[in-house]
């Protein structure tokens, strides 16, 4: 299968492995992950025999890999079906694969899944895994640490997980949030695809790493989700008073939802109950609006020869599109209006220090 146009520039920002040899997907491969120490093993193996000794012009395997904060992101296309094998130790990362092309079915513990174009899978790369792969096939993959979604969902849940967190192969693509969990995904991939995006940026990624793990757990079935829906509401005005003079102190620097809770001194839980009881929000939208405020502050004051550009990217704000719609939506103006407005008063106060008084 050839590359999708314009796939070599979408993968500069990745780590990339090509082959046309049949003969590299016939044996074990070391697939990098962010897991330190990992043992895992991955099996190739091409089902059409006669391919075995032919020889390609073109790459008939691409996988690429970019890992930056909490999130490892990568592509993979193959041309002929193949069927991959994992053995090891047990995976320390949970995957969630949306199909560009073609199809895969998982088989593990007795359960086959399969995921398509409108439907996706999510996974646990380890031992007694089994990927059937199709021919012309297509994937993105987005990684997420097992013991960062736990400690996320035990924040939820204001108590300790008495079970390790086991997500439902499955993932339908077209209802509810499971649909809004396939288009941030796709959003971070377009994102780690980009030089200057959201990874480039510390404050941003925090913010959006944690942004995707709540949809995650709340979008995706998985055996606490019964658990994660019964919790109840919790109203303690302190700490939303707390948290905001923490997101105000560090607007700046990448913070994630768990520091801010415990700035706050309560669970993660306890924090998102009290912001949608006495502020109608979220924390992270909370944060949004007070980095946009320090932003317009910053802006306002005029000092400094920063750009328009590198003020809002301090604040985690990469794109320039979407960070003036926000402005604008939220002062009424755009953020070049605020600057121009404070230079005008900087070039006015010399003349109006010399009037009489």
């Amino acid at each position: 299968m050839a590359e999708p146009l314009g796939a070599s520039a979408r993968l500069a920002m990745f780590d990339v492995v090509r082959t046309n040899d049949p003969d590299d997907l016939n044996g074990q491969i070391h697939v990098p992950e962010r897991a330190e120490r990992s043992r895992r093993v991955y099996t190739y193996q091409l089902q059409d025999r006669a391919l075995w000794r032919m020889r390609f012009e073109q790459p008939i395997f691409t996988l690429a890999t970019r890992g930056t904060g909490a999130i490892l992101a990568s592509y993979a296309d193959s041309s002929f079906a193949t069927v991959v094998s994992v053995d090891g130790d047990d995976g320390d990362l949970y995957c969630f694969t949306t199909m560009l092309a073609g199809q895969i079915t998982l088989a593990k513990g007795g359960a086959v899944t399969t995921a398509t174009t409108r439907s996706g899978l999510v996974w646990r790369p380890g031992p007694g895994g089994r990927l059937s792969i199709s021919d012309d096939n297509a994937r993105n993959n987005i990684f997420f640490k097992v013991a960062d979604l736990e400690t996320a969902l035990e924040h939820m849940l204001d108590e300790p997980l008495r079970q390790s967190l086991d997500f439902e192969p499955g993932l339908d693509w077209s209802r509810g949030l499971t649909a809004s969990l396939m288009h941030q995904l796709d959003f971070v991939m377009h994102e780690f695809q980009r030089e200057d995006g959201v990874p480039s940026s510390p404050v941003a990624l925090a913010s959006l790493t944690d942004s995707i793990i709540s949809l995650v757990l709340h979008g995706a079935r998985h055996n606490h989700t019964a658990r994660l829906a019964s919790t109840g509401d919790t109203a303690i005005p302190a700490y939303v008073r707390r948290a905001e003079d923490f997101m105000r102190a560090h607007g700046a620097q990448p913070i994630r939802m768990t520091h801010v809770a415990a700035a706050a001194g309560c669970s993660l839980r306890t924090l998102t109950s009290v912001f949608r009881h006495f502020r109608g929000s979220t924390p992270l939208a909370a944060l949004h609006a007070i980095r946009l405020d320090l932003a317009h502050d910053e802006l306002a004051r005029g000092i400094g020869e920063a750009s328009v550009a590198a003020i809002a990217r301090r604040y985690g704000f990469t794109n320039a599109t979407r960070f003036a719609t926000a402005f604008g939506r939220r002062f009424g103006k755009t953020p070049a209006e605020a600057a121009r407005h404070a230079s005008i008063r900087m070039v006015a106060r010399p003349a109006d220090a010399a009037k009489p008084r």
